[in-house]
């Protein structure tokens, strides 16, 4: 039998340069370094950047880039997701459209680097109905 896990910890993301991808995830996904973890950052080692309240954590190595990709999928609330939509289109030069998957939404988008990321809420109706209003067309929230 598998013992269970019991969080996703943190991801490995590789970046070109550290110290511009900082400034990218802290003004476009709101995570900042971590200053309990930044001894890490010797010899090579991981920049951590975190979320305010400490759940999402990734590793920042500055390595080549390669062609293995995977998607970082963050799910938010349906009433956080058109906020999202507006903070993109406010931050990214290719900011992303929403997706209906008509049972969920996402926002599809990359950092500098070519790494793939996903803002997603299950929140479907709620989502639509915002949509359908032109919420993404307003002002913040």
């Amino acid at each position: 039998m598998t013992p269970p896990l019991a969080d996703i910890d943190h991801f490995h993301v590789h970046v070109s340069d550290r110290a511009a991808a900082e400034s990218w995830y802290a003004r476009v996904l709101g995570l900042h370094r971590d200053p309990a973890l930044a001894f890490w950052m010797r010899d090579g080692g991981p920049l951590v950047v975190r979320n305010g309240d400490g759940s999402v954590h990734l590793s920042l190595f500055e390595r080549p880039i390669g062609n293995g990709r995977t998607t970082l999928a963050f799910r938010v609330s349906g009433t956080v997701f058109i906020p999202w939509l507006r903070h993109l289109r406010d931050e990214l030069h290719s900011p992303p459209e929403p997706v209906d998957h008509q049972v969920s939404w996402s926002l599809y988008f990359q950092d500098p680097d070519g790494n793939p990321f996903e803002i997603t809420s299950y929140e479907y109706a709620i989502v639509r109905d915002g949509l359908n209003r032109g919420a993404e067309a307003a002002g913040p929230a």
